[in-house]
């Protein structure tokens, strides 16, 4: 992975206001949370009440205004050379240094991540202004990854898939999903991540439930177990998903996980340049459907990655938006059966301009598990 400097934050900071102008934007407003981190390499402390906000105007100078008790670490950053910074102190109004910055009557796309309280401070100041929601207006900002993410994205990837190799040597059986939950929080963190977001351990009729919470349940002979973990490593996201089975399957729960397998190979083979997010989606339900468990899909079938384990492109019925090269998302197809067993396979793939790259490389075959 090659050095990440000043030069990258500015050529963001720049393709980000061509984005917002071509849209129809006077501004960026970028608030603390993942665009903060993408577009300035700067995380402050996470508590604070205290704005702090990146205005990037369509034409003219970025800035940073920032509490005067942490420009010390915004200045510390490796984009500060990407942005002037403007200081307020403690008992100045905050709002006036900030809305200074912006065109009284612009058109700005704001952050989600800022607080209500500073959106509405400013709204206060710039009565004649309109602000949108980023991930509304511009949902592709973070979308296309560099080389050097999608480098970032792969070591991720490979961490998580060493924790899934890691895991198949513990015992499932007789084990609290909570516990084997705790076992891939600890892997993940062994092989890098700073963060570990989620490790869903849904075994047996809790599998049903993609989203299932793990809880106190025991794991028992005849199981199949959903495996969903991911967290961030070095800034970049990992998010993998594999099904196990503790002892012999029956028939039926094999037929259900070949099923899915084949819908996650079709939506794979169907990922090319210019295709509709939504083509995807409809490749891997397809399968689903013609085996005659399109009821039990209850999900789309990817969500992008990056900074954030969950962010566009959303790859769902409705969304036309087309594959660019440089797109990073999962493909996860998956079959719930209410009260029985739940079986999802997740990889992360990236788009290119010869087709999909997997991310994720444990294999995606069925493993049975003591």
């Amino acid at each position: 992975m090659q050095q990440i400097t000043a030069q990258h934050f500015a050529e963001r900071i720049r393709r980000g206001a061509a984005q917002a102008r071509a849209a129809g934007f006077d501004a960026l407003l970028i608030a603390p949370g993942p665009d903060l981190a993408y577009f300035a390499d700067y995380l402050p402390v996470a508590t604070t009440e205290r704005i702090t906000l990146l205005v990037v105007p369509v034409d003219g100078e970025p800035a940073m205004v920032v509490p005067a008790l942490e420009h010390d670490g915004a200045a510390a950053t490796r984009a500060a050379d990407a942005f002037r910074l403007v200081d307020w102190s403690d008992g100045e109004d905050e709002y006036v240094p900030t809305s200074a910055l912006m065109e009284p009557s612009g058109r700005f796309a704001v952050s989600d991540a800022l607080w209500a309280m500073h959106l509405l401070g400013l709204q206060q100041k710039l009565p004649g202004a309109r602000f949108e929601a980023i991930s509304h207006a511009l949902p592709m900002l973070r979308a296309v990854k560099d080389a050097d993410e999608i480098d970032r994205l792969a070591a991720a990837g490979a961490a998580a898939d060493a924790t899934f190799d890691d895991i198949l040597g513990a015992r499932f059986a007789g084990r609290a999903e909570r516990e084997v939950a705790a076992d891939l929080d600890r892997l993940l963190r062994e092989h890098g991540h700073s963060q570990v977001d989620f490790t869903i351990v849904a075994s047996g009729p809790n599998g049903a439930n993609p989203h299932h919470e793990v809880g106190d349940r025991v794991i028992a002979e005849g199981d199949m177990v959903v495996l969903d973990f991911g967290g961030l490593m070095d800034g970049y996201g990992s998010d993998t998903t594999r099904t196990v089975h503790v002892g012999e399957p029956t028939d039926e729960e094999h037929e259900v996980f070949e099923i899915v397998k084949r819908a996650q190979q079709a939506a794979f083979d169907a990922v090319a340049v210019g295709v509709p997010c939504q083509d995807i989606d409809r490749a891997a339900r397809a399968v689903i459907s013609d085996a005659g468990y399109g009821e039990y899909f209850i999900h789309r079938v990817g969500h992008g990655i990056g900074t954030t384990t969950h962010e566009p492109p959303y790859l769902v019925e409705g969304e036309e938006r087309p594959i660019e090269a440089g797109m990073c998302f999962s493909l996860e197809p998956g079959i719930y059966l209410p009260g029985r067993f739940g079986v999802r396979i997740e990889d992360i793939v990236v788009a290119a301009d010869d087709g999909a790259h997997r991310l994720n490389n444990t294999s995606r075959e069925l493993h049975l598990v003591q």
